[in-house]
């Protein structure tokens, strides 16, 4: 654990900050050339983008309210704290993906096409993200004494800040999903080139990564997700707020994708005309 990048005097650079700020630099930079390899204006680009952050950081927010009300209604004066918080993840993917509808509408862009020119960049973004997550030692894993591959954190700062118990043994989740999610990029990066139709890559992005956060999801640790049924108390036999969402993802994703393949096909057959 490494909360504190750099310090020197009155600057301070968390790890969480520079890792995700970087994860960010990158996925946008990912973006703009497969973008520019597939003709795409790129001064949409930017605005899509920027506003598609912009929302995403603000749902990432908002949905971490919402899954801990009960807890921020106790505890009201925490609510400032959300302004320094990353916020969920699932929060600021449907936030985004909500507004990238609208927005593709309203400019009559390719939902599909920019789509799949995200999905890499979102696996790449989300790596780093979670070594961030690492560093903060937010986001921690259950208790597991007989787990060779066990961490324990023992920074007192970030116990403050987060919670994440000390001097005892837990699960990484952390770098087990930022692995998984580099693991995604790979993958989909090689589907990205080998694709047959328009849509692929963002559906399998879609089903990919629900399945990583389904299964992760039963070694957290960490209480402030939400679960649908079952709690802490029995991580083997609940559903969590995110593995809801997973459920939901995984289906939306074998949906689009028999859209995306049918609308493909027609597509094909109309060019061979």
């Amino acid at each position: 654990m490494h909360p504190i990048l750099i310090k020197i005097g009155p600057l301070t650079i968390a790890s969480y900050g520079f890792l995700f700020a970087l994860g960010v630099l990158l996925g946008v930079l990912l973006c703009f050339r497969l973008a520019k390899r597939e003709g795409i204006d790129l001064v949409k680009l930017a605005d899509f983008i920027f506003w598609v952050m912009l929302l995403s950081l603000l749902g990432a927010k908002l949905w971490l309210l919402v899954t801990n009300l009960g807890y921020y209604l106790k505890f009201p004066g925490e609510i400032k704290y959300l302004l320094t918080s990353g916020g969920t993840f699932y929060g600021g993917l449907i936030f985004g993906a909500v507004f990238a509808v609208w927005f593709i509408r309203r400019h009559k862009l390719s939902y599909r096409q920019l789509g799949d020119i995200a999905a890499p960049a979102l696996a790449l973004g989300h790596f780093f993200g979670r070594l961030g997550c690492f560093a903060a030692g937010c986001c921690w894993g259950r208790e597991a004494a007989h787990c060779a591959a066990a961490v324990t954190f023992t920074d007192l700062k970030a116990n403050a800040l987060t919670g994440v118990p000390l001097y005892l043994p837990l699960y990484p989740t952390q770098l087990m999903e930022a692995a998984l999610n580099l693991g995604n990029f790979l993958v989909l990066m090689i589907w990205y080139k080998k694709r047959k139709y328009t849509g692929q890559v963002i559906a399998m992005y879609m089903l990919n990564y629900s399945v990583i956060r389904f299964v992760v999801e039963f070694f957290r640790g960490d209480s402030d997700r939400g679960y649908i049924f079952g709690g802490m108390d029995r991580p083997w036999t609940s559903l969590s707020v995110p593995q809801l969402v997973s459920v939901a993802g995984v289906t939306t994703a074998l949906l689009l994708l028999r859209g995306f393949k049918r609308k493909g096909e027609q597509e094909h057959r109309a060019q061979g005309r």
